[in-house]
């Protein structure tokens, strides 16, 4: 183990945004919302970090609106949940080898794009999958 001395930074909470009607997050939020709307999404499964695509496709629904497709998902079998074990495994090692500084830095970076420019997609999905308005 290193005898560095280290630098966090600081533990801090994401300021709350208003989202009072007019307001600039509001108006993101709406455009997100109404992008993921109009379905069309095909969300693969990841694995060792490649798309693996199955063809076996199950719905995407709103759980308020089982009319409205968003779009589809490919679901896997025993098959890929070993492919996902397998590449875990494969890459074991080189996470454990890893400085911890690296593994925090790969989380913070993480959390600033959640709370950055993605800020609106985890909003907007999170709504859509709780059946939430704006």
């Amino acid at each position: 183990m290193s005898k560095g001395i280290y630098k966090l930074p600081e533990i801090k909470n994401e300021p709350v945004k208003s989202y009072a009607p007019g307001s600039p997050e509001r108006q993101a939020l709406k455009q997100k919302l109404v992008e993921l709307n109009k379905g069309g999404l095909d969300i693969p499964m990841i694995i060792d970090g490649k798309e693996v695509r199955t063809g076996n496709l199950y719905d995407i629904c709103p759980p308020h609106d089982h009319q409205r497709l968003l779009g589809h998902y490919h679901q896997g079998d025993k098959t890929h949940v070993q492919m996902a074990i397998d590449a875990a495994l494969k890459a074991k090692p080189a996470w454990e080898a890893m400085h911890w500084e690296s593994r925090a830095a790969i989380f913070l970076k993480a959390a600033e794009l959640i709370a950055g420019p993605y800020r609106y997609d985890f909003n907007a999905v999170t709504m859509i999958g709780q059946s939430k308005n704006a």
